[in-house]
């Protein structure tokens, strides 16, 4: 579903936003594309257990644990931080994945930055057995094939510009593969510093996209009194709900280019929302303890 952002902008430019957060209630969307053919290919392996890795509201842990749910898998989740292993009731992204079947592993953030090593890979399948591991956000050659699928041939034709949120660069190099010469792909990085554009250039060979790292609004995870409140007044403008650590990020960023005069006239912009809606509650937790302004629009 494709949604018109019908404000006013100056020289012609039109703009709008592809609804994937819509594609699903739990695995929803660039979760959705990237965990298609990995699903696929521990089938094929006659696999029965999934394992992954993330943080306490982690939108890949709930979506991973609502696939093995649809899908006759075990899941398991290795989480960072063992101070969370006795807070699962009050953190709603572990509780709903615990409700959806998924076993927690929860490690120190020492011993999480190792996560990769052969070692460690080795300590868990001593622990749980044979599994099929899917990467911390998703994102590997499977992801992308996933990703490639977000763009229609109408997409296509009639976008100038396409932008999305970046966190491990899955999704921006699933777009960037799929799309035409013609076309400008901007990354908008949820994330301090410009290391993501190596990353992307493992999976891609083209050249039509760049990452602009101006609107991480302080970092992974981290948001202010400004984006908030952009957040609700977008929602009573447009009714679109928007995420603070990913999308909304990137709205705020492409509606700032657009009035600083970036994109040229005549531009018509596709934005990707890529869903990450049930972090809201986790981060309105966090902000009402600090007696702030919370998200709004979101009750679930």
């Amino acid at each position: 579903m494709i949604q018109e952002i019908e404000q006013y902008f100056p020289n012609n430019i039109q703009l709008f936003i592809k609804r994937e957060d819509l594609l699903h209630p739990i695995i929803s969307g660039n979760k959705f594309r990237k965990l298609k053919y990995n699903i696929e290919e521990a089938k094929r392996l006659n696999q029965t257990t999934l394992l992954t890795f993330g943080g306490a509201f982690s939108n890949h842990i709930l979506a991973v644990a609502g696939a093995g749910a649809e899908f006759g898998f075990k899941t398991i989740g290795v989480i960072r931080g063992e101070e969370l292993e006795d807070k699962i009731s009050e953190n709603p992204t572990l509780a709903k994945a615990q409700e959806l079947g998924m076993q927690f592993y929860f490690v120190s953030r020492t011993a999480y930055r190792d996560k990769e090593e052969p070692s460690f890979i080795s300590h868990l399948h001593e622990k749980y057995g044979d599994f099929y591991l899917v990467p911390e956000g998703g994102t590997n050659y499977l992801a992308i094939k996933g990703c490639e699928e977000i763009l229609t041939s109408t997409d296509k034709e009639c976008f100038t510009h396409i932008v999305c949120p970046v966190g491990t660069g899955g999704t921006i190099s699933g777009l960037i593969n799929s799309s035409t010469e013609k076309q400008q792909l901007i990354g908008f990085s949820s994330l301090k510093g410009a290391f993501l554009s190596e990353v992307i250039r493992n999976f891609v060979s083209k050249t039509n996209w760049s990452i602009n790292d101006n609107y991480h609004f302080g970092g992974y995870g981290k948001v202010t009194s400004e984006l908030i409140h952009f957040l609700n007044s977008f929602y009573s403008e447009t009714t679109i709900p928007l995420d603070p650590v990913y999308t909304g990020k990137m709205v705020f960023g492409v509606l700032d280019l657009i009035k600083k005069g970036y994109f040229p006239e005549n531009s018509k912009i596709l934005m990707i929302h890529t869903g990450g809606l049930q972090g809201i509650k986790g981060m309105n937790f966090a902000l009402q303890s600090k007696n702030k302004e919370i998200i709004q629009f979101y009750e679930n």
